[in-house]
């Protein structure tokens, strides 16, 4: 049986060297400038991944310790040292309590542990409202820090892909113009060469977006527990102003 020129590939090719070998130069950057977008997304993935993971589980972790605890300043070594994000949001609301209070960091374990002498009025109890809500925000820049390359990725590489394709079937019936008659052998391997970029466009996209949307989802928890925690912060402040 006959097969034309443009099907008849080694076995053990592999039909995306064979593709990329029938591109033109601009065909080729194409597909190195998403392999090499590919890499970078796949290491954001990663890396972010891993560490939202750790702020998670952090978080959590140092919630149920904060609940544990009858005031917030008693949490002012554990929330110097702690890796989590509510952990820096606290140790910001300490901070302004031992301003308000008038002791240092040495003194509020022992602090701690009986009433406070202070009573804080409204407007100070807004200050500490308003640097908890502070560092919430400063810890959501950071927490998506580098997601938006990964958006960007999402979204441009189907584009880059589209223009590669169109590029390559614009060449390819170029050149069919020019040899001046209809052959599909002349022109499948243009075409096959055009449809590559598109595949690696979409290779880059897919897996990108299922990681952009897990570290949104995860960015998200982190916030609400760190919305939920500066209500319950100032919950146990007032408590402490009531018993007095």
């Amino acid at each position: 049986m006959f097969y034309p020129s443009f099907m008849i590939i080694p076995a053990s090719s592999n039909i995306f060297q064979y593709t990329f070998t029938q591109s033109d130069t601009v065909g080729k950057a194409v597909v190195i400038f998403l392999f090499l977008g590919s890499i970078l997304a796949w290491f954001i993935m990663v890396y972010k991944g891993l560490s939202l993971y750790r702020a998670k589980k952090a978080s959590e972790s140092f919630i149920r310790r904060f609940r544990e605890k009858a005031s917030p300043i008693g949490m002012v070594k554990l929330s110097s040292t702690d890796i989590s994000p509510v952990a820096g949001v606290c140790e910001s609301g300490i901070q302004r309590l031992l301003e308000f209070y008038g002791v240092n960091e040495e003194q509020a374990e022992m602090y701690a542990s009986r009433k406070p002498e202070h009573t804080l009025s409204s407007a100070e109890i807004e200050a500490v409202r308003t640097a908890l809500e502070q560092e919430v925000s400063d810890q959501i820049l950071e927490l998506e820090d580098k997601i938006g390359l990964l958006a960007t990725a999402v979204s441009v590489a189907p584009f880059f892909g589209l223009f590669g394709t169109v590029w390559g079937i614009m060449v390819a019936f170029c050149g069919l113009a020019t040899a001046g008659r209809a052959d599909i052998a002349a022109l499948a391997p243009g075409l096959s060469a055009a449809l590559l970029t598109t595949v690696v466009g979409l290779m880059v996209a897919i897996p990108s977006l299922i990681g952009y949307n897990l570290l949104t989802i995860t960015i998200r928890k982190i916030t609400v527990y760190m919305d939920n925690f500066v209500e319950e912060f100032l919950a146990k402040i007032k408590l402490e102003q009531l018993d007095q």
